[in-house]
């Protein structure tokens, strides 16, 4: 079956200038322009549009769908099966939060006591799952499974006062790095300090210590781009400095 530009719009909640746009930068071009000057999509360009508007709504921007769609790779099936997980995810974290929402009106109207660290539940959630797909994959090959279960139920635990303990010392982290970089010896006071207060971050967050595991992370920060680039963002060179300072201070437990 073939569909106008205003037919297509009106099947698939999308404006005719958004499909337009979508045909400049090449992302859905139609499949043919009739003798009176018409886009005409087929049934491939609805797949594609499909296809499109799922990587939207999980957030994704247009650069990236292209070259997602476009690639000689690109399995349909696959990519459909993967939408599915994924906002199955965004369901269950959407669930949650609609959860916490309604047990907080209660415990304001005085029909539920809802603790403290019930109320952050949903936002903690978010919070690891995000981590999972931007860093799960390093993670689980690095320190296994097991430790990273172990480290999500840790965080999804924490009381109110543990919660804002790890936001004050991720911040107090990246504070005293700034200082002790400018000294340019990881082996110095403000070095030692900057890996004191990382071990006790990251020990909040794995629920136990390893000083093994403390000096393969902040290599993992030099080694991975995506680590790096969040520690060196205001300073080059500071996910480094920590990762020496950090090797520094391990060796001596």
């Amino acid at each position: 079956m073939e569909y106008t530009i205003k037919a297509i719009s009106q099947l698939a909640g999308v404006s005719t200038r958004t499909l337009r746009y979508y045909d400049e930068i090449g992302i859905l071009k139609p499949a043919r322009i009739n003798s009176s000057g018409y886009r005409i999509y087929g049934e491939k360009e609805i797949d594609i549009l499909q296809q499109i508007l799922f990587y939207r709504e999980l957030d994704f921007n247009l650069d990236s769908i292209k070259e997602i769609i476009q690639s000689p790779n690109f399995d349909e099936i696959n990519a459909l099966k993967q939408h599915y997980n994924e906002l199955l995810a965004k369901r269950q974290r959407i669930d949650t939060l609609i959860y916490n929402v309604e047990k907080t009106i209660f415990n304001k109207e005085r029909r539920l006591k809802m603790r403290d660290e019930e109320k952050f539940q949903g936002f903690k959630k978010k919070l690891i799952e995000d981590n999972e797909k931007k860093y799960g994959e390093e993670v689980r090959e690095e320190y296994g499974e097991e430790a990273v279960k172990r480290s999500n139920e840790q965080f999804m635990n924490m009381t109110k006062q543990q919660y804002n303990e790890l936001n004050e010392l991720g911040n107090k982290v990246l504070e005293t790095l700034k200082e002790a970089y400018k000294t340019g010896n990881p082996a110095g006071e403000l070095g030692q300090k900057t890996a004191d207060l990382h071990r006790k971050w990251i020990t909040l967050c794995w629920g136990d210590y390893s000083p093994e595991a403390h000096a393969n992370l902040t290599q993992m920060y030099v080694d991975d781009e995506r680590f790096r680039s969040y520690y060196d963002k205001e300073q080059p060179g500071s996910a480094e400095f920590l990762r020496d300072a950090v090797k520094i201070y391990t060796e001596k437990i």
